[in-house]
């Protein structure tokens, strides 16, 4: 009978772990391409040189971006450079620079190839994270016959409240364009779920996209 308990204790056990472990593994941030797009009439020329363009109005934002990218891309043997050392933002620009300076200064550089990284849409949802005691009936148990029993199980209750928290998915493109036909080459859409910072998100989103045009036959 002893063992029968035991064993069924361990299942018990094991479920609340398993179910634990779903809950932790629901709220991970995650980063993952949710689907890419190649130019059918593509030549089966290999970009060597990449010009980085994170468009964004948040400089600190277009720099990890444009960072990261560029390292991946390097990192690949590729040269490739980030649009921010070639147009420094300033306190009066309003959005980044002219489509017509970025052309002429990846032809003048011999770029051939432009890499675009844009935010197209966020969203916000509130969830509720409840505490770590539970409500329970109060036929199932006889403590609310004694202050004692009912004061020792509620107070925790009380001080341990849940709480609200907003988990934020953003929507992302990424875009490779050809710089002597400026034809759009190949897209990507990316999903990123309540990352746990830019950094992060912006490294992992630059090894999936680098991984996913190689994959593609785009980059030498």
């Amino acid at each position: 009978m002893e063992l029968g308990v035991t064993k069924s204790a361990e299942k018990y056990k094991f479920l609340i772990m398993f179910i634990l472990g779903l809950a932790v593994w629901g709220c991970t941030p995650t980063t993952r391409i949710t689907g890419t797009w190649k130019n059918p009439e593509i030549s089966a020329q290999k970009y060597s040189k990449v010009m980085v363009v994170a468009l964004s109005d948040n400089v600190r934002a277009r720099q990890t971006v444009e960072t990261d990218m560029k390292a991946q891309l390097q990192q690949r043997g590729l040269d490739a450079a980030r649009s921010l050392d070639m147009f420094p933002p300033t306190m009066s620009e309003k959005g980044g620079p002219d489509v017509n300076q970025i052309l002429a200064k990846a032809r003048e550089q011999g770029y051939d190839a432009i890499l675009t990284v844009a935010l197209l849409d966020q969203e916000t949802e509130t969830r509720y994270v409840p505490g770590a005691y539970g409500y329970t009936p109060i036929t199932r148990f006889g403590w609310y016959g004694r202050f004692r029993g009912y004061y020792t199980y509620w107070y925790p209750t009380v001080y341990d409240p849940g709480y609200y928290t907003e988990e934020k998915t953003y929507f992302l493109e990424t875009n490779l364009y050809d710089v002597k036909t400026e034809q759009l080459q190949w897209s990507a859409q990316t999903e990123s779920h309540s990352p746990a910072s830019l950094r992060k998100a912006s490294i992992t989103l630059a090894e999936l996209t680098v991984n996913s045009m190689v994959q593609e036959g785009l980059l030498q």
